[in-house]
């Protein structure tokens, strides 16, 4: 069943790779995929996802231009995520977990939309990001709905709205006093949504691991001399990263750091 999931989310992972192109170029999402430097329609034996990336020698057919890398990579991880989200929630014995399984599946679609989309450009697109709110904030509802035994603190909807409205206080301030400075509105705008992805108190692992790799990155780069201290880095990739992370590793970090003490 994994596989499955894994072999679905390569073929998602190459639709993310078109939609995230684009709603750049405000290309409508239902035509042919096609070349980016040639705008030649691609093949369908040349748009397998990963496959054809290598078959090709990671060039075009048509004009032998490379093929970038982001590509196999969105694929790849895509379809990695989906197996690791299956393994969490599915069970194909349990129709309940059909709905709760489709609706992280979208949502980690839209969190790899808006993580590839912030590296390349710098700018997390409200077009993708407010729909997955909406839904987030929808699906919580829907997981109480019927849920008598559960204390006000275990509810999604009220453990997604305190995560995700804390998180955006906390992240707004930090840019209105700096003048998006040091963090921009649009990171704000994002950790609604993981904070209804996570809730309380994942958001708190999630955003503590958000800062620790950003700032370790930050650290190499400037090693490297590739950046200086006020270099401005999209900070969207390094929340989702942290946001994947507590989603599926919140018990077994904890666990570990509760027993260093």
């Amino acid at each position: 069943m994994l596989i499955i999931f894994f072999l679905f989310g390569l073929i998602i992972g190459s639709f993310l790779n078109v939609v995230v192109y684009r709603i750049r170029t405000a290309e409508t999402i239902l035509g042919r995929s096609h070349c980016t430097h040639c705008k030649k329609t691609i093949r369908w034996y040349d748009n397998i996802p990963v496959l054809s990336f290598v078959l090709l020698k990671f060039k075009c057919r048509e004009c032998g231009k490379k093929i970038s890398w982001q590509y196999p990579l969105v694929e790849l991880f895509t379809g990695i995520v989906f197996a690791a989200l299956a393994s969490q929630y599915f069970r194909l014995e349990d129709s309940s977990t059909w709905l709760i399984t489709g609706a992280m599946l979208f949502l980690v679609s839209a969190l790899f939309v808006i993580f590839v989309y912030d590296v390349l450009y710098m700018e997390i697109p409200n077009l993708v990001l407010w729909p997955a709110v909406i839904l987030a904030f929808s699906f919580n509802f829907i997981l109480d709905f019927g849920q008598e035994f559960l204390t006000v603190w275990e509810r999604m909807s009220v453990s997604g709205f305190l995560a995700g409205g804390g998180a955006f206080l906390f992240f707004f301030s930090l840019a209105f006093f700096s003048k998006e400075k040091w963090m921009g509105m649009g990171d704000a705008y994002l950790v609604i949504l993981l904070g209804l992805i996570l809730g309380w108190p994942k958001i708190i692992l999630g955003l503590f691991l958000a800062f620790a790799i950003g700032a370790a990155y930050g650290m190499i780069l400037i090693g490297l001399k590739k950046k200086r201290m006020k270099s401005q880095l999209p900070f969207a990739p390094f929340l989702i990263a942290g946001t994947f992370i507590a989603l599926f590793y919140y018990n077994p970090i904890v666990s570990w750091y509760l027993d260093l003490f």
